[in-house]
């Protein structure tokens, strides 16, 4: 096939199949896979990310996974610049660039930029993260809920991180983060990115992502998270937050059973697949595919193709 878009990016919730689109996708176009995921660029956080099989890596090179510690924290802007060196890396092979993820910060960055939004209080802060150690964060959440109802439904529970920026940036400017990060949809977004979008029915979603944890706990999940806690280097605030490992760690600590574990897992992919859903749908631009449930990766590639080839014409 002749190759009809240089760059791609495929986008959709968890679980959703975009990883397996990406790969064959990628095999179609001879094209190389920069992951848009703030998880799986860490080392060691193998399972409970869904990262890439060893197979699949060395048919296809992936930018973007497994470049940090689990102790480090990584930022939007610091995956901005490693994915604007992987694209001029992937282009200077000649080759098409695929970008697959589900981080809708990340994706949103990558496609429109990052918008000014006020500066930081460290004091302020600082009481926050305080109180989110006694209090915990379902009380920061639920503040933020009342407050930002907006930006508490885009933010997970456990993303300690996010809930206290956007709590830090109510009590600095007295308005709520999403009233600043609205220059993001007046925004134009960078035109050189045919951005694909797969979607399936709801509960059909759900089952999939019941399924992925099923397999996860299959593969060892609980074995990985206990390796990473024995570490000489304590887990950053990222890396304790995501789905799957802040659960998993609760259980590890005897806060939770193993079965109150799984399905508190599940109940939070439920959720951050609602909030990947919201940030989808203030995207613009995106062609959006929808899946049946008979549809097969063959299929779903000609599906794809049918997109390259309509928005060349």
């Amino acid at each position: 096939m002749e190759t009809l878009n240089s760059k791609i990016l495929i986008l959709g919730v968890t679980a959703s199949g975009k990883s397996t689109l990406a790969f064959e996708l990628s095999k179609v176009l001879d094209a190389e896979i920069i992951s848009v995921d703030s998880m799986k660029v860490y080392r060691r956080m193998d399972i409970g990310t869904a990262k890439p099989p060893a197979e699949k890596r060395k048919l296809i090179s992936y930018h973007l996974i497994d470049v940090v510690e689990p102790s480090e924290s990584f930022s939007v802007d610091r995956f901005l610049d490693m994915t604007e060196q992987a694209v001029a890396d992937i282009q200077g092979h000649g080759k098409p660039v695929v970008a697959v993820g589900g981080t809708a910060m990340y994706i949103k960055a990558l496609l429109f930029g990052l918008f000014d939004g006020p500066g930081t209080n460290p004091v302020i802060r600082d009481r926050l993260k305080l109180e989110a150690i006694e209090a915990g964060l379902t009380q920061l959440h639920h503040r933020l809920t009342v407050i930002d109802p907006a930006a508490a439904e885009r933010i997970h529970p456990n993303d300690e991180k996010r809930i206290v920026r956007a709590l830090e940036v109510y009590e600095l400017t007295g308005k709520p983060i999403s009233s600043f990060q609205k220059q993001w949809e007046d925004a134009q977004p960078a035109n050189d990115w045919l951005v694909i979008g797969l979607q399936r029915p709801k509960e059909i979603e759900s089952q999939r992502m019941h399924l992925r944890i099923k397999r996860m706990m299959e593969a060892g999940l609980v074995d990985e998270v206990a390796a990473l806690l024995a570490e000489d280097k304590p887990l950053s605030p990222q890396a304790v937050a995501a789905i799957g490992y802040a659960e998993m760690i609760a259980h590890l600590k005897g806060e939770m059973d193993l079965d109150e574990t799984v399905e508190r897992i599940k109940i939070n992919t439920r959720h951050f697949a609602k909030s990947q859903r919201t940030w989808f749908k203030t995207f613009r631009n995106v062609h959006w595919i929808d899946i049946t449930e008979n549809d097969t990766v063959e299929l779903l590639l000609k599906k794809t193709w049918a997109v390259m080839e309509q928005t060349n014409a």
